[in-house]
């Protein structure tokens, strides 16, 4: 506040009592330019008449216009623009006052006109070159005078770099002087903005951090890609250099920083990699026309496969769930992006069967997306029996409608937490998968199964917990420093799931290559670095411990099988997936339906190790409370 304070301030007061001075000047500067000096006292009456008009004129003029309610040491060239309205207003009636006057003879005949013009030059030069002294003269004495300033590198050299840059300069209490922008525009290389040259490409910045002495990167591209974000904030941490990444200018000139008024992070830039790209074309001919149906159409992955589907004009679609908030958001969305798709909300229970194949019957459904299911892991773990009645017993009872109504395809949402399932989760998604596709064989319909890995951004996933975390200013909670994970988006989920349905012959798991899996530590501090924050420093990560049932790595191909390759190149089909160990899958479901029914968790959990193959449900350690996050 001292800084801000010292800043001069020229009352409005002063202002006016020097443009009656200047408008004396302009016009009598207007006469000693056009006359020679020996003929000026001849015309003496008429300056005397037209510095009256004038200041008459002029004065009333330049109040209406606004030009004393202003703080001119903020000058820009909205201000300029004023001013000259203001000067050319105020001179065109003063010269219209000054001719009826001279066709009166009230003025001396002789008076020469032209000089009316070089009085609007001489005003407007005069007028308006003295406010903007006054911000020169502020800041002027805003700019730093120690020894202490700090050199700052400006990443990107367009609008918001450039205003940045213009802050630095003019505010001494920031003690930053720019050097230089890094920009990817070869246009403005060896460019000035506010005599700050443009010195390299924002590839360059490791390079320039080690020719340059560079005390702060300040970002000025708000929406760069993460990619870009990514690179800066790499090469700053590996130099032990400061970086800032904001939204806003203000808050990125200021330095301080407000939780709550975060970068907008696009999920895209958290993949680090670039997004799958599916073939839209085999899709259009699965759904077009077609009546659909999507359980837990209320959920993340549920909601995007309605909008997705919806896109493809299918002859009807119903959005089928359990609660009724959720159908009801996802219904308001659908009706307003697609008014004429003929729309039908369903709540109901994939528990109960007789209801669903009353739905099923009523809507002749011909595709079915099955996207229902309970998912988070220490939530089954301590609710073994509902994760059995939900995920098994419900996925049943889709597939037994299904079939009794003749359905023709149907796509079971799946995840890598069935692959040698180490939760109860995993294990309910695994069985799941195995009645879906002993189905399929039974019937030889095209019923079949897609995997995939952690979705960002889906509803209670890891991304939003992150950015609440963030937003309330940390620490951000992680489970453990190794913890890996397959990331996938959204979109790309939903596009798997609708290629899936558009591929599937019947009896087919589909698996996407996900490339490498992501460390859950590094996926956090990439959030936080790209909200503008920095980690350790502006937002503490705290390691909690892994929680029950989680791996440190998840599955989602299994080493001892092949995988075919499918039209589309990220792909892969999987027609052999294993059954239950040393059983019948129908008698293992009655089994497991008995023990639910009898709220035996236990007995539910070693009959769970046992049918399924690589399970390890048993060496999860019991549920803490404080682990579930």
């Amino acid at each position: 506040m001292d800084a801000i304070k010292r800043r001069p301030h020229f009352r409005n007061r002063y202002v006016l009592i020097g443009d009656i001075a200047l408008i004396v000047v302009s016009v009598m500067g207007s006469f000693a330019l056009r006359l020679d000096v020996g003929q000026l006292p001849f015309y003496f009456p008429a300056i005397l008449f037209m510095c009256v008009a004038a200041l008459i004129v002029k004065i009333p003029t330049f109040y209406f216009f606004g030009l004393y309610r202003r703080i001119w040491i903020y000058a820009s060239t909205h201000e300029l623009r004023l001013i000259t309205a203001a000067v050319t207003t105020g001179s065109v009636i003063t010269s219209g006052v000054m001719l009826i006057f001279l066709s009166l003879h009230v003025v001396l005949p002789g008076m020469p006109r032209s000089a009316l013009g070089i009085d609007w030059l001489l005003s407007l030069v005069l007028i308006g070159g003295s406010r903007f002294a006054l911000r020169i003269l502020a800041e002027q004495s805003a700019a730093p005078k120690n020894g202490k300033t700090r050199r700052a590198l400006i990443i990107g050299a367009g609008d918001a770099g450039a205003l940045v840059v213009r802050e630095l300069q003019k505010s001494s209490q920031l003690n930053l002087m720019p050097i230089g922008f890094l920009d990817d525009d070869r246009v403005k290389q060896r460019q000035e903005i506010y005599g700050v040259p443009v010195i390299g490409l924002v590839s360059d910045i490791a390079d320039i951090l080690d020719s340059q002495h560079v005390d702060e990167v300040i970002f000025a591209i708000p929406s760069a890609p993460g990619r870009v974000v990514r690179l800066v904030n790499d090469a700053c941490r590996i130099k032990g250099i400061p970086s800032r990444t904001m939204p806003g200018i203000y808050e990125l000139i200021g330095g301080r920083i407000s939780v709550s008024r975060l970068r907008e992070v696009d999920i895209t830039d958290l993949l680090r990699r670039e997004p799958r790209r599916i073939h839209e074309e085999m899709i259009g001919t699965a759904l077009s026309g077609k009546r659909a149906l999507v359980t837990g159409a209320g959920g993340s992955i549920g909601r995007e496969l309605s909008r997705q589907i919806a896109r493809w004009n299918p002859a009807e679609l119903v959005i089928l769930g359990h609660g009724e908030n959720s159908i009801f958001e996802t219904l308001l969305e659908l009706k307003e992006d697609y008014p004429t798709l003929k729309l039908e909300p369903v709540i109901a229970d994939v528990k109960d069967k007789s209801r669903l194949l009353e739905v099923f019957r009523e809507h002749q459904i011909e595709v079915l997306f099955h996207a229902a299911a309970h998912k988070h892991v220490p939530l089954m773990q301590a609710n073994v029996e509902e994760a059995i009645l939900n995920n098994v017993m419900g996925t049943r009872n889709v597939v037994e409608a299904a079939i009794e109504s003749n359905v023709e395809r149907l796509v079971l949402i799946s995840t890598d937490k069935a692959i040698r399932p180490a939760s109860v989760y995993g294990a309910t998604k695994r069985l799941a998968e195995m009645i879906v596709l002993d189905a399929a064989h039974r019937t030889k319909h095209a019923y079949s199964v897609v995997r995939f890995g952690n979705v960002l951004g889906s509803r209670g996933s890891v991304i939003p917990i992150f950015k609440r975390q963030i937003a309330s200013g940390g620490p951000v909670k992680v489970t453990h420093p190794d913890m890996e994970r397959y990331f996938m988006t959204i979109p790309e989920a939903v596009h798997l799931v609708l290629q899936a349905a558009s591929m599937g012959q019947g009896g087919e798991a589909f698996l996407l290559d996900m490339g490498q899996q992501v460390r859950i530590l590094d996926l956090a501090e990439d959030l936080i670095r790209l909200s503008g924050l920095e980690p350790g420093r502006d937002i503490e990560i705290e390691f909690t411990g892994i929680r029950p049932g989680e791996k440190l790595r998840e599955e989602l191909w299994e080493k001892e099988k092949t995988y075919e390759k499918t039209p589309h190149p990220d792909i892969f089909r999987s027609d052999n997936e294993d059954t239950v160990i040393n059983g019948d899958l129908r008698s293992t479901l009655s089994r497991l339906e008995s023990l639910t029914r009898s709220g035996r968790a236990d007995e539910i959990i070693s009959l769970l190790d046992e049918s399924i193959p690589g399970a390890a449900i048993r060496e999860t350690p019991s549920l803490e409370i404080t682990s579930v996050v």
